[in-house]
């Protein structure tokens, strides 16, 4: 009599139906404990740049909904929107029924965060400071879809990418950097922020890392009296927004005099993704630039973009 081979293998799949996944245990960037019982299939992103690293750690494909601007990689512009990072519609995000709400702690806040909570969501809530921080959420990002494999891949290939810049971008005369998040009203971010990280890697130093909010609203006054010698703007599109160059009506601002006004996409750094470091790449240039200018504003290593 011949084994029967269908029936062995029918027993098998069912004995491994019937054992219980591990629970997955995370931690957030808010010091809350998140349990689920095994790996997320139907997530939402409330920030463009966790729809990124969720894309990064191959998890895209469960994305089921999204909020505005999250517009990389190309697939993500097909997910259905929810609203903005900062004016979620709740009843379309609870109507969904996720098994996983990845949230941007300073994007989305905590009263929205703690409400989804209540209403017994499971959210695990990121809020990365330092560049070594990404890889980390990575790996959490890919544990919780179950994207391990990947998720390790993206962390890896991060950090080895940033271990080269800091070689390469080790300075020893730091400049000062007024990064210029908006004009009306004039506002920066201070030395908790991410980016003042990436000031930091490039040799520069955040002329507002002492300020008390994370986003604070400046006047001309105050960085006039710090005269930075780089200016930096991001904006809100992938252009250079014309108040840049209103620096200019001030011709004894160091970063005037030497030609110091850049413009760095905010896709590039006001995302905490993996594309943060292009951004880095940019600045670490300009800074470097800025170094080996001289006293005419003309660089002397240094070739316009």
């Amino acid at each position: 009599m011949k084994p029967n081979f269908t029936l062995g293998w029918l027993m098998i799949a069912l004995l491994w139906c019937a054992t219980p996944h591990a629970q997955i245990t995370l931690t957030d960037d808010t010091g809350a404990t998140l349990v689920l019982e095994k790996p997320a299939r139907r997530i939402v992103s409330l920030a463009p740049h966790i729809t990124e690293s969720l894309f990064a750690v191959g998890a895209g494909e469960k994305i089921i909904a999204t909020v505005s601007y999250s517009d990389y990689p190309a697939a993500a512009e097909t997910i259905p929107r929810i609203g903005a990072y900062d004016r979620i519609n709740r009843e379309s995000l609870i109507a969904l029924e996720p098994d996983l709400v990845v949230a941007w702690v300073s994007g989305n806040g905590l009263a929205v965060i703690e409400h989804l909570r209540k209403l017994g969501l499971p959210v695990y809530a990121t809020e990365p400071r330092r560049l070594d921080d990404i890889p980390d959420t990575l790996r959490a990002l890919a544990r919780l879809a179950g994207t391990d494999k990947n998720g390790n891949r993206a962390a890896t290939d991060f950090e080895t990418r940033l271990s080269a810049l800091r070689r390469n971008d080790a300075r020893e005369n730091p400049v000062t950097v007024f990064y210029q998040v908006w004009n009306k009203p004039l506002l920066t971010l201070n030395g908790d922020h991410l980016i003042s990280d990436v000031i930091a890697l490039c040799g520069g130093t955040n002329i507002f890392g002492n300020a008390a909010p994370l986003v604070p609203s400046v006047n001309v006054e105050s960085v006039l009296r710090a005269n930075p010698g780089v200016i930096i703007a991001s904006g809100m599109g992938e252009e250079r927004p014309e108040w840049v160059d209103a620096w200019r009506r001030w011709p004894s601002l160091a970063a005037v005099r030497d030609d110091q006004l850049y413009f760095i996409p905010p896709s590039l750094l006001q995302r905490h993704s993996t594309r943060i470091l292009d951004g880095a790449e940019r600045m670490c240039r300009y800074l470097d630039r800025a170094r080996h200018t001289d006293a005419t504003g003309r660089s002397n290593e240094y070739d316009d973009d």
